[in-house]
């Protein structure tokens, strides 16, 4: 795969140097998460109940659409942060990258759709003329209607987002340039973002097993992003998979 430059010249992808790949990769990763961070602040976006969303959108509108700014922005800065990971880890293994970069493509165009229905109970604010023959009560339920398709494509988005940290983890495993205990760990994230998945969609009365979860994501993740921004790579040569010629 070749890219053309300004100049005229051509580069592969395997040319580009690694370290600088892998700080941009770790600085557009803690970006991410900073800016999940603001969305939730900001907004209440992300793992708040239906009622404290509903609050700050009726009463605190100008914060919430701060936050769902940071939640779209955020959605752009993973997808970028793995493409800049299927640019790192290409050599090791292209099929396996190419996979982490769709899984994630995929998860984070479902989460921006999910943030669609929240626009319904914005209108709600706006007077929107096309709801003034509503009542209270109607108008109520419609905004918890939203609300609650919101959550439901942002927990459909985490099974994808689970998925892609199986190759995110396995590729790391095998990269020669970088702990293989982060390896493990993005592998063990993986599997506690499915049990997430699973408990909000099958146990939602039973939160606490998947508290376990933010735990091991924290570490994970932000370890990565951390390691990756200030380290950069080792100068270990990659051991390649049969598809990363």
């Amino acid at each position: 795969m070749t890219t053309t430059l300004s100049q005229g010249r051509t580069t592969t992808l395997e040319s580009w140097e690694p370290g600088r790949v892998a700080r941009w990769a770790g600085g557009l990763y803690l970006a991410y998460v900073l800016a999940n961070v603001l969305a939730s602040l900001t907004g209440h976006i992300g793992l708040s109940d239906t009622q404290t969303l509903a609050r700050t959108i009726a009463g605190d509108e100008p914060m919430f659409r701060v936050g769902l700014v940071a939640a779209l922005a955020s959605g752009l800065l993973f997808v970028t942060t793995a493409w800049a990971l299927y640019v790192l880890l290409r050599p090791v293994d292209a099929a396996a990258a190419l996979l982490l970069l769709v899984l994630n493509a995929v998860g984070v165009a479902i989460q921006c759709a999910s943030y669609l229905p929240l626009l319904a109970v914005l209108a709600q604010g706006d007077g929107n003329q096309t709801l003034t023959g509503l009542t209270g009560a109607q108008l109520e339920s419609l905004a918890t209607l939203s609300i609650t398709t919101y959550q439901v494509g942002f927990v459909t988005a985490q099974l994808f987002f689970s998925a892609w940290l199986f190759p995110l983890g396995w590729l790391v495993l095998r990269s020669g340039f970088l702990p293989r205990a982060l390896g493990w760990l993005l592998l063990l994230d993986g599997v506690a973002v499915l049990v997430w998945f699973l408990q909000t969609l099958l146990a939602p009365d039973h939160p606490a097993i998947s508290y376990p979860m933010w735990v091991i994501g924290f570490v994970a993740e932000v370890g990565l992003a951390l390691w990756l921004l200030v380290r950069g790579t080792h100068p270990r040569t990659p051991t390649r998979g049969p598809a990363g010629h």
